[in-house]
Order: C-alpha cells, then structure tokens, then sequence
C-alpha cells in the first residue's frame, strides 16, 4: 500500500492543514489491514481506515493532533464495534512546509519525541537501499512506510459506458496505474479521476508500442474495427493480460481474423473475451465488477505465489 506523497501534497494544496491517519498494528479482528490510511481536513476526508465508529472519533480530533501522536484503539470496549480486536494507529498533522520526504523511497520519522534514529531504524533503510521489502510498522518509536508505488500498468482502451464503469471501479484501487485511450477528447467524461491518465488518439492503435510489455489491457472500444487492430498490435507487441468485451460470436469471428493476420492460435488464445463475471449481467456496472473481481484475484493468486516463495 505505502505512504502515497503525491495524494498528501495534493490535498495540503487544496485544504491547507490536513492530518494523515494509518493503521500500524493489529490485534485480533480489523476493519482494515496494517497500511490503511486516510486523509481528514477540515470539512472533508479521503481514503478510509475501516469502521464507521472509528473514523468518526479520530475525524473530530485529528486537526487538532499537534504533530504526530501514536494511539491504541479497542475497537470493541472503546468504540462498540463488533470486531472484537484493537487496532494501533499513527496521527500526523502536515501543512505545506511540513511536507515529509523519503529516503531510498522510505519514509521514516520518530513518534514518541526520540531524536536518535535507532540501529535497527538504521539497518532497514540501508536494506532499502538494496531494495528489501519494507513493511509499515513502528519500530522502536520510529514509524516506517515504503513510498506508495503503482504495481501494474492498467490500459483500458474505449471510454464509453462500460469504459467509464470500469475506470471509476478500479482507479481508487492503489495498485494500479491506469493510462486510458479514446480517440477525441469529447469521448472522455468532464471529470477524470486524478491518477487516470487520459490519452485521445486518432489512430489508438499506434499507441500499442507505447505500453509496457507486462502492462494488463482492456479493450472495449465503440467500433469492432477498433477492436480487431487493438487485438493484432497486442499480440504482436505482447502484454501481461489482455481483455475484449464482447459475445462468444464476436470472438469467433476475431479469432478467425487473427489467425488470417498470422497469429497462431495459442498466440490468440492468450486473449480473454468475452471479460467479465456472465452470471452478474451486461449492465456496464456490472461488467466492471466482474472485470474488477478478475483481476483482483489474479494480483492475489501472484501475491501468495511469492509469499510462498519467500
């Protein structure tokens, strides 16, 4: 998950004084994991640290947090959650010229007033910088978070009604960076979400090259054309997943075209269509869902992979 400096700056831009919540610790049952973290400014927040109770009494207190302070929160005898468990949490207020900065994309500070960075605070952002996994956690009065970064590339291709659902749908998830290609500027919607970048293109196609080789792709534009040539520049240029929206006719017809192009069919096979869950319906919602639900479970499946690996 990790501390995502870009959302902080943009919201100390706009609000002025914000406070940054983050869950550093579990005991029992959580709304949310080690890492959540919201925003809360006056008059407003963003993000989510789970449980209505718990946000609504840190929300009345939080701006008034003089720099950082360190909580522990029974959610069940305190706040009448049904939980069960207790969560540890960190509070930090920033303005503008409070702003934190990282180190090796760490970013470390001291909550309990302590000047003197520990050895072991020490020892881990130097395996930082030999690119260890850092966790979020408090060691020795320290509290650790790697940088937010992006862990896929998302190009979803078409932004009509079914495009729109599914950015809106998978934008707030943290781990994706998602680039999104129509061919006019009028195609896209008036307000895009802040970490969307938002390609208009003539010729879409041409844009193929442009994309990471392991970047993940769904096409769904308005023209079966489109569709077809976005197949063929994919499979030529390669891609960690790509996904079409459209009827098994729709398919077999393309499969037939992409063979005639020169794809093999194991080539073609690598192309998932129709996308989405069919049991949840066509609504573009619904589509969206199920899209969504798809390839969470497949960022999980490689998550456990590697755990197990480790």
């Amino acid at each position: 998950m990790g501390f995502d400096l870009n959302a902080l700056e943009r919201a100390v831009t706009e609000h002025g004084r914000v406070a940054r919540v983050v869950i550093t610790g579990i005991q029992g049952s959580s709304p949310r994991e080690i890492g959540a973290s919201m925003l809360v400014w006056q008059g407003g927040q963003s993000g989510t640290i789970g449980g209505g109770a718990l946000e609504f009494e840190l929300a009345k207190s939080v701006l008034n947090v003089a720099d950082k302070r360190l909580s522990r929160h029974a959610l069940g005898p305190e706040l009448g959650q049904c939980c069960g468990g207790a969560v540890q949490i960190v509070t930090e207020v920033f303005e503008q010229n409070t702003l934190p900065t990282s180190q090796n994309g760490v970013v470390v500070r001291a909550v309990d007033g302590s000047h003197t960075m520990p050895l072991r605070v020490q020892k881990l952002l130097k395996d930082a910088r030999s690119g260890a996994l850092i966790e979020t956690h408090v060691c020795q009065g320290w509290f650790i978070e790697a940088v937010h970064k992006t862990t896929r590339a998302l190009w979803v291709w078409g932004a009509g009604h079914v495009g729109r659902a599914l950015v809106n749908t998978l934008a707030p998830l943290p781990e994706f960076a998602t680039t999104w290609i129509d061919t006019s500027e009028d195609r896209f919607p008036n307000n895009v979400p802040e970490d969307v970048t938002k390609l208009p293109a003539q010729n879409p196609a041409a844009l193929v090259k442009h994309a990471p080789k392991n970047a993940e792709h769904l096409i769904l534009t308005y023209s079966h054309a489109l569709d077809l040539e976005l197949c063929h520049q994919l499979l030529t240029h390669d891609f960690q997943f790509a996904g079409l929206i459209g009827s098994k006719s729709k398919w077999a017809r393309f499969q037939s075209r992409l063979a005639a192009l020169g794809h093999s069919n194991a080539q073609i096979s690598r192309i998932t269509c129709p996308i989405g869950n069919p049991i949840l319906g066509k609504h573009p919602q619904a589509i969206a869902i199920g899209v969504g639900s798809s390839l969470l479970k497949a960022s999980q499946t490689v998550a456990q992979t590697q755990r197990n690996s480790a």
